[in-house]
């Protein structure tokens, strides 16, 4: 058998597997006449498309090239789709055509108990890589008052779903904790900021669960990297480096910092 023919033949049974065609070309983000020529075999995609398709079918690449057999046995053992795990990876990246919207390179603000009475400046990228949506942020806060210099960073993910983006994302170190957080898209007429709420662990408050409003700016796809870095740190709600937008969101009364009470 030829390995086109392979290809196709694996292709075919991996979707079978799922409720419908059109389910699954709207989760990868492929136009549903091109993955039509894929299961025909009129087309070979491209290494990238074949990438996107083994992320959303919980694959390797490698194991399209497997016998049919083989690629049966793969996609049908015991511990594959049945688990409720399963079911949350699939759930990444959602709406694919919808999240690559909103890729780039973003200035981002929250409140946090660690630092109150201020306003916590970061910066994120979200960009597209092997069919997944990945979140990188960075954290740099250098508190002189306290002595206090901070630098972190986080990996993550990002899906989008029925119009709210939701990235999960896990520190990188020793210690690492998850955060997670949910945005509302661009309205019609205003494409730089999304707004939404963030939940993790206070840094300086014994590891205490806090919720908070967070809104993020978008800089561009290829701002000045040294510039975004410079900007990173605590802020008064009354300093120039801070948008009228992002402190009128942020200030409002009902924008407090939600924590979990220590006295229980």
């Amino acid at each position: 058998m030829q390995q086109d023919d392979t290809f196709t033949t694996n292709l075919r049974f991996a979707c079978a597997t799922r409720r419908s065609i059109s389910q699954i070309c709207r989760e990868i983000g492929i136009n549903r006449q091109q993955f039509n020529r894929y299961i025909n075999g009129e087309a070979r995609p491209s290494p990238h498309n074949v990438a996107r398709i083994a992320t959303f079918f919980g694959l390797s690449t490698q194991d399209f090239s497997l016998s049919p057999k083989l690629f049966e046995a793969r996609m049908t053992r015991p511990d594959r789709d049945r688990s409720e795990a399963r079911l949350l990876f699939e759930g990444f990246p959602g709406d694919i055509s919808a999240l690559r919207r909103h890729l780039g390179y973003y200035q981002t603000y929250h409140t946090s108990p660690s630092w109150p009475g201020l306003v916590v400046c970061s910066c994120t990228r979200i960009y597209e890589e092997s069919g997944s949506v990945r979140v990188k942020s960075i954290e740099r806060i250098r508190d002189a008052a306290n002595e206090i210099r901070q630098f972190s960073k986080y990996v993550g993910l990002a899906t989008f779903w029925r119009n709210r983006i939701f990235i999960t994302e896990r520190s990188v170190g020793r210690a690492p904790m998850l955060s997670q957080t949910i945005l509302m898209p661009f309205e019609l007429h205003q494409r730089v900021y999304l707004r939404g709420t963030t939940m993790g662990v206070s840094w300086r408050k014994e590891n205490q669960p806090y919720a908070s409003r967070m809104i993020w700016r978008h800089i561009g796809q290829e701002p000045d990297i040294r510039q975004m870095l410079g900007r990173c740190g605590v802020l008064a709600f009354g300093s120039r480096q801070l948008p009228s937008t992002v402190r009128s969101f942020l200030e409002t009364p009902a924008a407090e910092v939600l924590t979990v009470p220590t006295d229980y």
